[in-house]
């Protein structure tokens, strides 16, 4: 039987609660409760990165210096240690985490970490045909500062398959939810585009979208065969500047961004 996808929401001082994938799946418009503010920062700084579990030293003073100032942090591979949730629910309002990988005491998967409250929260996780083990991502929406409300879809691809059929299927359902969308998107994560074949579905999937990706000058971004793993892509907003950490904290590098909205 398949397993029922879920996020597990993160907030101080609260229990750990489920959020189902809702049953409207394609809103056409993203609307702000009544009486909730909009934030009042004027750029969006983001941290993206694959934090390998937490199994290497270091990790959380590199999220701590470079997460803790960011309004939108997307991690893959993100284990629900006491260490990881206690950050987050200190330094952010909202975190949820879409299960992928069930270990007997944390499990892995995406994690976003936001200072704005969702009003939109769709986990989904595809699993590899050959390993039979789960990736997944996460489909989030913000309010922003100009009054438009940002989509954000955390990504951590299919790795392992024969051909390239699960992995177009994984970049397909996100695509539901984006040609719905009206405001800003910023897409970001682990894409494992590591094969001709990959890189060219995930710039179809880009361009089919209008997505603009983010260029570094020093690009020291995980490469497997010579290609890159990790991105980040963008819609209706401006890209100030874009960099890539090199740490050993994980078996990939962070990167940072940071967007205007006018």
């Amino acid at each position: 039987m398949r397993k029922k996808t879920f996020a597990m929401r993160y907030t101080a001082g609260q229990p750990a609660e489920q959020v189902f994938p809702p049953e409207l799946q394609f809103p056409f418009v993203h609307r702000l409760p009544e009486g909730a503010l909009l934030p009042d920062y004027k750029n969006l700084k983001v941290l993206v990165w694959n934090i390998f579990k937490q199994q290497r030293a270091e990790w959380q003073s590199v999220i701590t210096d470079f997460g803790k100032d960011s309004h939108l942090v997307m991690l893959q591979e993100a284990q629900t240690t006491p260490e990881l949730v206690t950050f987050a629910t200190c330094h952010f309002i909202a975190v949820d985490q879409v299960p992928a990988l069930s270990f007997p005491q944390h499990p892995s998967g995406v994690m976003t970490l936001a200072k704005s409250a969702p009003i939109f929260c769709c986990p989904l996780r595809e699993r590899e045909p050959l390993l039979r083990l789960a990736k997944s991502a996460l489909i989030t929406v913000y309010p922003m500062p100009n009054g438009q409300m940002l989509m954000a879809v955390n990504m951590h691809a299919v790795n392992f398959s024969l051909g390239i059929e699960v992995y177009r299927k994984q970049l397909a359902t996100v695509g539901e939810h984006m040609q719905h969308h009206c405001g800003p998107i910023l897409m970001a994560g682990d894409f494992n585009a590591w094969s001709l074949p990959r890189s060219k579905a995930l710039y179809h999937f880009v361009h089919k979208h209008h997505l603009k990706e983010v260029h570094f000058d020093h690009d020291h971004r995980r490469t497997a065969f010579g290609r890159p793993l990790d991105f980040i892509f963008y819609r209706g907003m401006f890209i100030e500047n874009a960099r890539v950490l090199k740490t050993e904290a994980s078996d990939h590098n962070p990167l940072l961004a940071e967007f205007s909205f006018t």
